[in-house]
């Protein structure tokens, strides 16, 4: 439940100063007038979108975001009075720069045109606005067994517009093909402002001549198009190649066709495919479909030679796979390395230089194990492969996928400024001709002294192949030229096409005359000049005018020219290559968009603004570092507030970015430098020092809890402080819980018995407001046989780190680490109930601290349940299963958890002591600490926190509907499916998570798992 949030609670102000220059002004102004939707011409807004998934960047005049069809006409004609170019965008993931336009007038269709307009399950077509996200559709269509047949790897954030836009497809186009064979009709804006229905029209019927005569710019769409594709019939039956993927160029091939009662039919939706914008914008589409299989099942054949994999992709095909993909060992060695993928990567054995993947469904194969012993017989018993993996379970598919689809970000994040770069990945030649094809592509690598990593599509015969270059080095862009120019003549003399999925955009339009020939080069030109007599619709893609060249060196993001400043820091950033290394990992694929699964990145999905993603926060602070904006802009109020104020530090980029891009210690060094210049405020300081308050509050109990009731409180704590009048305050215990576990007498095992010995960390929630589960840790503890001790301890810093008071965060670190090292000298570990004070022991403070007790003190951290879980201490403990069968608990995670991959432990450890646990695939609560107490972060803390409401609410839905099985591992078990009363109760160990889910109407305050391990333990007596 997203807030449109054009200027609310401060996430963008669109009227901030618009672009310099009067042209710019009036144009900026006239768009205002004509169009319902925001239009900003803002700085800020012209660098978020600058770049996309690409090579690419330049900035546009300014950005309109329609709000419907009719804005969208306006908008076009606007830009045509005055000269300006246009670019329609979707989620601006796209790989060859279309989305990239100097000085254009950028469309943002993703923001308001995303309805699905209509489905139709007896004709299987869908009728939807091009901002319409297609993993949302699937989902939509999903009860009625249906789906949208290409399935690109970014389908969480890709648009179906932008899809349209590229022509895209994915793994599975060997079975499906691509988006053009599922266009049925488009509604179109011209480069006029005019809108045309493009479908079929039968050829001389009179429906075509009543078109035809016309004086209008449909009639000499028509007319032209015909006119070009009988004109230039042998030319495109020796041109085109003979491919399941072909996206360069316009679709002359497939625009005229006949229908089984040997009609011809023209239909302009398919021309419109993959015309990357050039043609006009695309407002709704009608869609044919597919129906959904009911089973999948995988086979992994690896190899230890790249060409032998590539050589038995012909063996693969015969075997009615409707998927075969590639992936090499440098993708394996990546995924390896990194905290997200690293499970996946698991099942891969040693010295695969490359594998195959092969999905088989049931409409295409009627037994799923045969054909997965077929598979394995014909590939490594009698082929190359000298290794295989099966995957029938959903979730074990599931995360051999996602290894697949993580190549490209994985890739990207290689360290140091070379990179595997998209330039000619893209190219598809028939799957009989890949070997030679790579051979052949290889000794153009080795005559430019340079290596490349191997991925994708090989059932259909496109191998993303990216070679590594470091593109701020000149040499190297000559380089890119230069491949590029070898690979295109390659790619001639196997029959291809220069792209196969990823479209023309900048990178690969300038080949387009080498490709096709003078004719139809010539024939495109006239085509474009149909549609677009002026040639304003993104200029330069697909097809150029000869007095403007597209030239794939032009509008790098990283140039010969690009340099960055490389401030001197309080945090050490050396792990991640230095700060502005950690800032340029930001490739804009555009991962932080997606809006289910994962944590990442619970600002976008709240306020769907470009700015609240981490790649727009990225791309800003590149921008500042860079010299793209006035540096000093880092320390302005506007930056401060807008960018980094919004980044709620839940640490979801640090797991969720597939090139790791760390916004929360991006945001705490930059603030951190700005207190530094600027000063702190008394809300800030409060806040950073919460724990002397609360220590105050318990102090003077329940005095201090009764204060805030009196008449006025509330509104004086907001009008000096900030804090939101509407947000539940904390109450405070007399005795701590430092308190408490002196009065007993410290641990109640005896040393000589006891089997380790733990520091229960008291941390301030648990510590002064809420002993209950510290108590209930000591319970458990004890109950195996645990030796307990709870010192008085400072806080971690991590209430000050948050606000960017690294100072004071890494004096209470530096405090506190002094306390515990005559336990850590012992071997003692340390525990903690707070999962965001484990976090910052292990994670932060390695890059605050410079004491080498910091790793002894990090790799003895956890959390309570962590410990339990890694140690399987539960395994010991009297608990009776038949006192807590029947009750279903629902789990919600805390970011920080799920950023170390940590969320998983209380599951495990609950499941054991008997409960039924769903756990939820939750995204952030938006309680963030400190942040959803702020008065001018309350509402979009709240925004934040509905959407975790749904989602907790969905989950218990569906466990009341859908009984299933699953394994002790961190799947939803039966006994978790199966309750008749459908109640559950929502657990959840963070203090933050449990405020704000307790603030939710018609919710009871959460319980931590620990307290639930108490209880059963208590029942099982």
């Amino acid at each position: 439940m997203a807030t449109d949030s054009g200027g609310t609670d401060g996430v963008l102000d669109p009227s901030a100063s618009t672009a310099s220059g009067d042209a710019a002004g009036d144009l900026a102004a006239d768009l205002r007038d004509a169009c319902d939707g925001d239009v900003r011409f803002d700085e800020y807004t012209r660098v978020l979108y600058a770049t996309d998934g690409s090579i690419y960047g330049a900035q546009p005049a300014g950005v309109v975001f329609p709000r419907d069809a009719d804005d969208v006409s306006a908008a076009v004609r606007v830009a045509a009075e005055h000269g300006a170019p246009v670019l329609p965008r979707g989620a601006g993931s796209s790989l060859a720069g279309q989305a990239v336009g100097p000085g254009c007038v950028v469309l943002d269709l993703s923001r308001h045109m995303d309805e699905i307009r209509a489905i139709d399950p007896d004709e299987r077509t869908a009728t939807v606005q091009p901002g319409v996200v297609q993993d949302d559709l699937d989902d939509a269509l999903e009860p009625h067994g249906l789906r949208f047949a290409p399935d690109p790897a970014s389908s969480n954030r890709a648009t179906i517009g932008g899809g349209i836009g590229n022509n895209s497809t994915g793994a599975h186009s060997v079975r499906y093909g691509i988006t053009d064979a599922y266009v049925e009709e488009c509604e179109v804006v011209l480069a006029d402002g005019s809108t045309i229905r493009a479908r079929d029209v039968v050829l001389d019927s009179p429906e075509w001549e009543e078109i035809v005569s016309k004086n209008d710019r449909e009639a000499a769409i028509y007319r032209t198009v015909r006119e070009i594709v009988e004109d230039n019939a042998d030319e495109i039956e020796e041109r085109y190649p003979d491919l399941k993927r072909s996206v360069s160029g316009y679709n002359l091939q497939k625009v005229i066709r006949k229908d089984v009662e040997g009609n011809r039919i023209l239909n302009l939706s398919k021309l419109l495919v993959g015309a990357e914008g050039t043609l006009g914008v695309v407002v709704e589409a009608t869609l044919s479909l597919v129906t959904h299989p009911e089973e999948t099942a995988l086979i992994v054949a690896c190899y230890d030679d790249l060409l032998e994999a590539l050589a038995a992709v012909p063996e693969a095909l015969a075997l009615e796979a409707s998927a075969v993909e590639l992936m090499d060992d440098e993708v394996f060695r990546l995924a390896a390395e990194s905290s997200e993928y690293a499970e996946y990567a698991d099942p891969i054995p040693d010295g695969t230089a490359a594998a195959l993947m092969l999905e088989f469904d049931s409409e295409v194969v009627d037994d799923l194990p045969d054909a997965i012993a077929a598979a394995g017989e014909q590939l490594v018993d009698g082929g190359g492969a000298f290794h295989s993996i099966e995957a029938f379970a959903p979730a074990t598919q599931d995360r051999l996928w996602k290894l697949r689809k993580a190549a490209i970000p994985l890739l990207m994040s290689m360290e140091g400024d070379p990179k595997p770069y998209p330039f000619v990945e893209d190219a598809s030649v028939p799957p009989a001709e890949l070997a030679e094809y790579v051979a052949g592509f290889q000794e153009i690598l080795e005559a430019h002294d340079t290596t490349a990593a191997y991925f994708a599509h090989a059932g259909v015969g496109t191998l993303h192949i990216r070679p590594v270059l470091n593109l701020k080095d000149g040499d190297d862009v000559e380089k890119m030229r230069a491949i590029a120019d070898d690979v295109t003549d390659l790619v001639r003399e196997h029959q291809g096409s220069f792209s196969g999925e990823h479209g023309d955009g900048l990178a690969r339009t300038e080949f387009n005359p080498k490709l096709y020939g003078p004719d139809l080069w010539q024939a495109f030109k006239d085509v474009k000049s149909a549609f677009d007599p002026d040639w304003r619709m993104n200029p330069g893609k697909v097809v150029y005018r000869d007095e403007d060249p597209t030239d794939i060196r032009e509008y790098l993001r990283y140039g010969p020219d690009y340099a960055s400043l490389e401030p001197r820091t309080t945090l050490d950033f050396d792990d991640q290559g230095g700060f502005s290394h950690l800032v340029e990992l930001c490739n804009g694929c555009g991962t932080c968009r997606q809006t289910d699964g994962d944590v990442m990145c619970p600002t976008y999905r709240a306020t769907e603004e470009e700015i609240a993603t981490t790649r727009g926060r990225a791309n800003l602070l590149r921008a500042a570092i860079s010299g793209e904006i006035d540096p000093e802009e880092l320390y302005g109020d506007r930056f401060q507030q807008d960018v980094l104020d919004h980044c709620i530090g839940c640490k979801g980029c640090q797991s969720d970015c597939p090139t790791g891009v760390d916004l929360a210690k991006l945001k705490a060094e930059v603030k951190h430098q700005y207190h530094d210049r600027e000063g702190t405020t008394l809300r800030e300081r409060l806040f950073a020092n919460v724990d002397r308050l609360a220590a105050l509050g318990s102090a003077t109990a329940p005095v201090a809890n009764r204060a805030t009731d009196l008449p006025g409180a509330r509104t004086l704590l907001e009008k000096t402080v900030g804090i939101a009048t509407e947000r539940t305050l904390p109450t405070f215990q007399r005795e701590t819980l430092v308190d408490w576990f002196e009065s007993r007498g410290g641990s109640q095992v005896a040393p000589e018995t006891a089997s380790a010995g733990v520091v229960l960390y008291p941390d301030t929630d648990t510590n002064y407001s809420n002993p209950v589960p510290g108590k209930a840790a000591v319970r458990v503890l004890e109950a195996a046989d645990i030796r307990v001790a709870i010192p008085d301890l400072g806080p971690t810093g991590r209430a000050a780190y948050s606000q960017g008071m690294l100072d004071v965060a890494a004096e209470q670190g530096q405090a506190l680490l002094d306390d515990l090292d005559p336990y850590l000298e012992r071997g003692w570990s340390v525990l903690f109930v707070e999962p965001s004070d484990a976090a910052m022991i292990v994670d932060e403070y390695r890059s605050l601290l410079a004491d080498d007790r910091v790793e002894a003190l990090a790799s003895n951290a956890y959390g309570v349940c962590e410990y339990l879980d890694r140690y399987r201490l539960d395994d010991d403990l009297p608990f009776d299963a038949t006192v807590t069968e029947d009750e279903r608990l629902t789990f919600h995670g805390h970011c920080h958890q799920k950023a170390r991959g940590a969320d998983h432990h209380a599951v495990g450890v609950l499941r054991r002591a008997g409960y039924a646990v769903d756990p939820v695939d939750s995204g952030c609560c938006g309680m963030a600490g400190s942040f959803g107490y702020e008065a001018d972060h309350y509402d979009l803390s709240r925004a934040i926190g509905s959407l975790l409401r749904d989602q907790l609410e969905a989950s218990v839905n569906q466990t009341r509907a859908a009984p299933s099985s699953a394994t002790d591992g961190g799947e939803t078990s039966e006994a978790s499916r199966t309750s008749e009363d459908g109640e559950s109760t929502v657990v959840a160990p963070g203090t933050s998570c449990r405020t704000q889910i307790g603030d939710f109407e018609g919710y009871d305050r959460p319980v931590h798992p620990i307290e639930l391990l108490a209880e059963a333990l208590e029942q099982s007596r």
